[in-house]
């Protein structure tokens, strides 16, 4: 099947060539929303999706008719319909690694059946969630000792990247499901600090690490491991006892994990076809299920199946992943738009921007398709993001008045009142009224934003929408001109729950791979990484060695690096 597909230049499509002309018109949203409101309001019932517990408008995307018709096109076209069934059959499509991509094998119930290289995937995954639940319940009900005898009170997750930026993500947003007083943590960063400091403030008698790392060689995670392992030594407890009671590991290499220590017993298996950034589904979401309950996370997985369901099933244009993923290509590729943001008005949701980036740009950071030749069109935009109302107070002011063209997604809960649905208060009624308050507030700041980056200062008045567009000059000075027309997807979710997180994620990885079968890339690659990982070998090399080198340096790299690693070590010398 991936074979067939890789024989098509996008590029030579009618319906591609059919956007290219249609971005060439001179888009106004204020002028699009007239016209809409002049025909009857219809817009926002062709522009907008409600399905798994979301409501999805994208009616201040710049697109019209033709443009919704032209990306449907587009898609069959680029023969979407049998991408997507060659991802969910587990077929190779991650081409240059000859590799299934199974992500959404993770989470299949454990009634199904999907067979890849001859092994049964469901199988092997409930197998592994299985030994997960045996961990889980042991630390939640104090049953997992360390060395002294005491119980387990705080979890600590050593991983980077996908390791540590979906488990933080999820455990965040869905704190409010916790049920246990085992608090969680999350070291990523390899200079020490991070990790220096929580070790101040935690008991190592109670204190038990999560080694996560697909290899089980990324630097970044073993240089911590490490760090944690010397601390616990120092206690005079045996090496032999705080591996064994210390230490959980996950990775795809076992060989690697029982060579550095880590008790067979305590060793969770991944598989090669589950890609980093896409593994918070698997035995790498054991610190999320520590927190929330495994019974948590198994819905916070079923939230993801639906949305996988619904992905495979619905018809394109009511399909989310679709219309989310068609509208980035539309706004990246023909609308020249390079940027975008990802604005949750929940702060539960904080850490959700910095996981879609790397879900987003590590994926289609390409600029080569599947069949090696070179992309001479654009791919994945810059994203960036942050809370709404820190974003508010941050970089809107680029996004009202700067020069860039960024496209926006919008994201809040209608329902913001579940935060204390799990954790008994005395006034409980009394701060829940005040919770709604700020809650309401926000959604208010939410919609209101959408609003004036599409309409500018025309959105500033209490005349209707058809009398704004006809005052072409604004009672505000230049100064305060507010210029609009900056595309949003507002995406609201009926509540914030384990279930609903689950189908809002899937969401974003099944639009990722929309864009990639578009732009004719592989998303589940990762070959960008690679070399400056080797390159920090090098260099670390000779930081450490040739310590007396202090006015001449090796010669080994650029004149620029060389320069560095000379006034590092000069300075370091002086300091000793």
């Amino acid at each position: 099947m991936m074979t067939q597909l890789q024989s098509i230049s996008h590029q030579t499509l009618a319906s591609w060539q059919k956007l290219e002309q249609l971005a060439k018109k001179d888009w106004s949203l204020v002028q699009l929303f007239v016209d809409d409101a002049n025909q009857g309001h219809k817009r926002i019932d062709k522009f907008c999706i409600q399905s798994q517990g979301i409501y999805f408008d994208y009616a201040k995307q710049c697109i019209d008719d033709e443009v919704h018709q032209a990306l449907l096109n587009l898609a069959k076209d680029c023969q979407l319909k049998a991408r997507i069934d060659s991802l969910l059959k587990g077929e190779k499509v991650n081409i240059s690694e000859n590799r299934s991509a199974l992500h959404t094998a993770l989470r299949l119930p454990k009634s199904a059946s999907l067979s890849v290289d001859g092994q049964d995937v469901v199988q092997a995954v409930h197998e592994s969630l299985n030994r997960a639940e045996q961990m889980v319940t042991r630390i939640r009900e104090k049953l997992w000792r360390g060395y002294s005898g005491k119980a387990i009170t705080d979890v600590i997750n050593i991983g980077v990247g996908g390791s540590d930026l979906g488990p933080l993500m999820a455990a965040t947003a869905l704190d409010s499901f916790a049920d246990t007083d085992v608090q969680v943590h999350f070291i990523s960063n390899m200079d020490g600090k991070q990790l220096g400091s929580l070790l101040d403030k935690l008991n190592p008698e109670t204190s038990l690490f999560i080694i996560s790392s697909k290899s089980f060689g990324t630097v970044d995670t073993l240089s911590n491991a490490q760090t944690a392992l010397t601390w616990l030594l120092k206690t005079g407890a045996s090496r032999q006892s705080i591996l064994r009671r210390h230490f959980i590991g996950i990775s795809a290499n076992l060989s690697k994990m029982s060579e550095w220590g880590i008790y067979p017993d305590n060793q969770l298996a991944l598989w090669q076809w589950v890609g980093g950034r896409f593994s918070m589904w698997s035995a790498i979401g054991l610190a999320i299920a520590i927190r929330i309950g495994m019974s948590g996370f198994r819905e916070m997985l079923a939230g993801a199946n639906a949305m996988d369901k619904h992905f495979a099933t619905t018809d394109f244009s009511q399909n989310l992943p679709v219309m989310l993923g068609l509208i980035g290509v539309w706004n990246s590729t023909f609308l020249n738009i390079h940027a975008h943001t990802v604005l949750p008005y929940d702060g539960r949701l904080r850490y959700l921007p910095s996981y879609l980036t790397q879900l987003e740009m590590e994926s289609n950071g390409k600029s080569v398709t599947i069949n090696g030749e070179q992309v001479d069109y654009s791919t994945s935009p810059i994203l960036w993001g942050e809370i709404g109302s820190n974003a508010q107070h941050a970089f809107y002011q680029l996004l009202h008045q700067g020069t860039q063209q960024v496209s926006c997604d919008f994201i809040a809960c209608v329902d913001g009142d579940n935060y204390y649905s799990n954790k008994a208060t005395e006034n409980h009624q009394e701060k829940s009224a005040e919770l709604q308050h700020q809650h309401n507030l926000s959604l208010a700041n939410c919609l209101a934003q959408s609003r004036v980056l599409a309409f500018g200062n025309q959105a500033v008045t209490e005349k209707s929408e058809v009398a704004i567009v006809s005052a072409h000059k604004s009672e505000l000075d230049k100064f305060k001109r507010y210029r609009g027309n900056q595309p949003s997807t507002t995406i609201l979710l009926d509540s914030l729950t384990p279930r609903s997180l689950g189908a809002l994620i899937a969401l974003y990885e099944h639009k990722v791979y929309v864009m990639a079968s578009i732009w004719n890339i592989n998303p589940f690659d990762q070959w960008g990484v690679e070399m400056g990982k080797k390159m920090a070998d090098s260099v670390y090399s000779e930081l450490v060695n040739n310590k007396t080198a202090i006015n001449q340096s090796c010669r080994s790299f650029d004149a620029s690096t060389d320069a560095l690693l000379a006034h590092i070590k000069q300075i370091t010398a002086i300091r000793k």
